[in-house]
C-alpha cells in the first residue's frame, strides 16, 4: 500500500471556472434485451458432463482434476459444484485446482484465497481445492520454447477443463478466452504463464495459444471442457460439454455465439466516462477492453470504437486483494484506488502478461467532484453541461449506464433502451459522489 503527497482539492479545482453545479442532469439507461439463458445451471452442467464420453469409462475411483480460474463469473460456482457432485456420484475422485496463471499473487495460498473470494472452497464444492505452483515441463513449441503444465493437473487420472468463452482483452483470434486458454495459461501456472506470453508478445497471441493447446491436449490427460457462454446479463446462455478431441474446433463455434450476446455500453461516443471499480474478478485487465475501447497491448492494434476521451475509475475490487492492473487503461484514477494498490501483486501480474501500459498509475484526483472539474479542461468540452458523460459499476455490466442529458437526447426514441426519470448529481462535503447508478 502507498500514501501520496498530492495537490490538494482546491488547489486542483482552481485551474478553471468550472463547477459540478454546471453538470447537466442524469437518467439510469437500461438496455432491453431478451437474450437466451440457462433455465437450471446445475442440470445443464451435469447434462453437459453427458457430452464428454471418457467420462463412461474412466475406471472407479479415478481421480479428475477441475480448473477453476479466477473470473468473477456469475454461474461458474454452480457448475463446479454440480460437476463435482455427479462425478462423485459416478464413483469418480474429483478436486478442484487454481487454475489462474499468476493470479492470487503467484503463491498457492494466494490462489485458494482468491477462488474464495468468488465463492469456490472446499465446503461449498464439496471435494478438495488442491494448490500448487509447481509445474513440469511436458513438451516444446516449434521454436523450442518450453510448455508447461500443472503437477497436480499431470498426477490426476484426467484434467477437466471449465472455463467461460468470450472475447479476449488482448487480442482477436479464432481461439480467444475460453478452454484452450484455460488449458495454455490457467494450468501452466505462473511459470507457464510467463513464458506464454513472452512468446505471444513475439508471435501473437492468436498464433500461440491455439498452437499450445494443441500441443497440451496431445501430452496431457485433458479429456475435454465444461464451456459456459454468458449474456449479456452474465448469465448463462449455454452450458456445454466439449470432448478434448473436439475442443479447438467448437470453441471457435462457441465464440461467436459469445460475440453476438457480449454486453456494451448503450452509446458509441463518451466524453467522460466514470467507472466504480475495477478489479481481477471483473476481467483479466481489470477492465474489459473490448467495453471501454482501449486495449494498449504491444503488437496489438487499438479498436474503434467506442470512442471514450477520459476514462476515471474510483476503486479496485476486495476480491483483487489489491492487484489493480488495468489502472494504465484508465486517465483518472481516485486517491483511494491508488493506496489500496498492492504493487507487488500487480507487478507480478504484469510482468507475467508482458506488457507495463497498463500498470501505469495515471493522474492521480483527490475526489470524484475533481474528476468531473478537471474534465472540462482535458476533455475538449469545456462546458460540463453539454458534456457527453456515462457511469457504470465496471464493464461486466455496461448496459445499466448513468448518463448525462446530452446521450439521453441521443438514446431519445430508441426502443432498446429504458430510460428513468431525470435528477441531478449530488456529492457529500469531501466530493464524493454519492449519487447512486439506479434510481
Amino acid at each position: 500500500m502507498v500514501t501520496l503527497d498530492l495537490p490538494s482539492r482546491e488547489r486542483l479545482e482552481a485551474v478553471n471556472d468550472a463547477s459540478v453545479d454546471d453538470l447537466p442532469a442524469f437518467a439510469t439507461v437500461r438496455s432491453v434485451s431478451d437474450p437466451p439463458e440457462v433455465d437450471d445451471v446445475r442440470a445443464s452442467a451435469v447434462e453437459a458432463l453427458d457430452d464428454i464420453p471418457v467420462f463412461e469409462t474412466l475406471p472407479s475411483g479415478s481421480s479428475v482434476a477441475i480448473t477453476a480460474g479466477s473470473r468473477g463469473i456469475h454461474d461458474m460456482p454452480a457448475v463446479l459444484a454440480a460437476v463435482v457432485e455427479e462425478l462423485q456420484n459416478r464413483d469418480l475422485d474429483p478436486f478442484i485446482m487454481p487454475a489462474m496463471g499468476s493470479h492470487g499473487g503467484a503463491t498457492a495460498d494466494g490462489q485458494v484465497q482468491t477462488l474464495a473470494s468468488l465463492g469456490v472452497t472446499e465446503a461449498s464444492m464439496g471435494c478438495e481445492v488442491r494448490s500448487s505452483m509447481a509445474v513440469e515441463r511436458v513438451a516444446e513449441d516449434p521454436n523450442g520454447e518450453p510448455i508447461y503444465a500443472a503437477r497436480d493437473a499431470l498426477e490426476a487420472d484426467a484434467i477437466l477443463l471449465a472455463n467461460r468463452v468470450k472475447l479476449h482483452t488482448d487480442y482477436r483470434g479464432p481461439i480467444e478466452s475460453g478452454l484452450c486458454k484455460m488449458a495454455v495459461v490457467g494450468l501452466g501456472k505462473h511459470r507457464g504463464a510467463e513464458n506464454m506470453h513472452n512468446a505471444a508478445i513475439a508471435r501473437g497471441f492468436d498464433e500461440v495459444i491455439p498452437e499450445r493447446a494443441e500441443i497440451l491436449l496431445a501430452e496431457t490427460d485433458i479429456v475435454g471442457g465444461i464451456a459456459v457462454v454468458e449474456n449479456d446479463h452474465e448469465r448463462a446462455a449455454f452450458i456445454e460439454g466439449v470432448p478434448a478431441e473436439e475442443l479447438p474446433e467448437r470453441e471457435t463455434e462457441l465464440l461467436e455465439r459469445s460475440k453476438e450476446l457480449f454486453p456494451s455500453l448503450p452509446v458509441d461516443q463518451l466524453d467522460f466516462l466514470l467507472v466504480d471499480e475495477l478489479g481481477k474478478n471483473i476481467s483479466g485487465t481489470g477492465m474489459d477492453t473490448n467495453v471501454v475501447g482501449r486495449v494498449r497491448f504491444h503488437n496489438q492494434p487499438e479498436v474503434n470504437s467506442p470512442e471514450i476521451t477520459r476514462i476515471y475509475v474510483r476503486s479496485v475490487t476486495a476480491e483483487s486483494h489489491g492487484n489493480a492492473i488495468g489502472i494504465g487503461l484508465a486517465d483518472y484514477v481516485n486517491r483511494d484506488l491508488v493506496e489500496a494498490v498492492d504493487f507487488e501483486d500487480m507487478y507480478v501480474n504484469i510482468t507475467t502478461s508482458g506488457e507495463p501500459e497498463r500498470s501505469k498509475i495515471p493522474f492521480v484526483v483527490p475526489c470524484d467532484a475533481t474528476a468531473f472539474i478537471l474534465a472540462a479542461s482535458m476533455t475538449g468540452v469545456p462546458d460540463l453541461s453539454e458534456m457527453r458523460i456515462g457511469r457504470i459499476t465496471n464493464t461486466l455490466e455496461p448496459g445499466t449506464m448513468l448518463a448525462s442529458e446530452p446521450v439521453l437526447e441521443e438514446l431519445a426514441g430508441r426502443d432498446d433502451v429504458e430510460i428513468g426519470d431525470r435528477r441531478r448529481l449530488e456529492f457529500d462535503a469531501d466530493g464524493t459522489l454519492v449519487s447512486g447508478i439506479e434510481e
